[in-house]
């Protein structure tokens, strides 16, 4: 049986925090992951990856598992210490491996699952490992809410007890004014327990899809108004459209191409429903690309006596 490194495994020093460890391990999670990674063996390094997080990450593993000294080396031949099932006490496993440790090594398995027949004690339950996905939403879910359905790959344990992806219709609630860069928790739908551990949990990171009409930048939405040049310069009622439906709006006499009216309230809400945000209407003169004989006489008639000069 191969002495199996964990800190090494996860690249992290044996003093290393629990924070340290966490952010190494879904660091490595992400580049081994077999749904994404390129990697020959990337199953393979993600099921150590996971072991080593199983261990390092539970003060009480890591402890047992520190006991046998930092002088052993990946891959050595290895054998427990005489003793070692009640070398440090207080832990115990289950008394089976195998398929319900999810595939998890000899090593781990001589030195957690075995200690643990000793020890006569209950099952060794692991807490399945939270898993996240991103979600993009329009903006018209930011400003309702909405009930979607979606469909993800997650991960459930098969017949022969390994780990497998499969695709599941998951109903999401999603709360108006919620930000991009939050997460909605979809409890029990991350990896699956072991030896009848709890599943983890799913987060759902929002992220909002492009929209056809609008931009956005915090709360504020803008949109690009097309106006013609004698709307500009004469003023005039436009309708805009707005997440809630077309408005109307006045576009003041002498108005310029780029500003801006302000619809207010007519943005993105927070998520306590206190404030929302306001509607930019961008103002963009529109010159008609083709003009019949008697538009162009007119403007030209307007050329010859307007006292405007736009370089002056």
């Amino acid at each position: 049986m191969e002495y199996k490194d964990y800190y090494q495994i996860l690249g992290v020093a044996r003093n290393a925090d629990a924070d340290a460890i966490k952010a190494a391990y879904r660091k490595m999670a992400r580049k081994y992951h077999p749904d994404v990674s390129k990697e020959h063996n990337a199953e393979e390094r993600f099921k150590e990856v996971q072991e080593a997080y199983e261990v390092l990450k539970d003060p009480e593993k890591r402890r047992a598992y520190d006991q046998l000294g930092s002088n052993w080396r990946a891959g050595q031949e290895f054998r427990p210490p005489p003793g070692w099932e009640n070398f440090y006490g207080g832990f115990h496993g289950g008394s089976t491996a195998g398929p319900d440790l999810g595939g998890f090594s000899d090593f781990f398995e001589e030195l957690f699952a075995r200690r643990g027949q000793a020890g006569g004690a209950s099952s060794f339950r692991m807490r399945g490992e939270d898993t996240e996905a991103e979600l993009s939403i329009r903006l018209e879910d930011v400003v309702h809410g909405a009930q979607r359905e979606i469909s993800l790959e997650v991960p459930v344990v098969g017949p022969d007890g390994r780990i497998r992806r499969e695709r599941k219709q998951l109903s999401v609630k999603i709360p108006a004014g919620i930000a991009p860069g939050q997460r909605l928790r979809i409890a029990g739908q991350g990896q699956p327990g072991r030896a009848g551990g709890a599943n983890g949990d799913l987060y759902l990171r929002i992220s909002y899809a492009p929209h056809p009409k609008f931009r956005w930048e915090g709360r504020d939405l803008y949109y690009d108004l097309p106006i013609s040049p004698w709307e500009a310069a004469l003023g005039a009622s436009v309708q805009v459209p707005t997440l809630d439906g077309v408005v109307r709006a006045k576009v003041p006499a002498g108005s310029s191409c780029g500003q801006r009216l302000r619809l207010r309230g007519k943005g993105l809400p927070d998520t306590q429903g206190k404030s929302t945000g306001d509607l930019y209407a961008v103002l963009q003169i529109v010159v008609p690309k083709q003009l019949n004989e008697e538009e162009k006489a007119l403007w030209e008639q307007l050329a010859a006596k307007s006292r405007f000069h736009a370089r002056s």
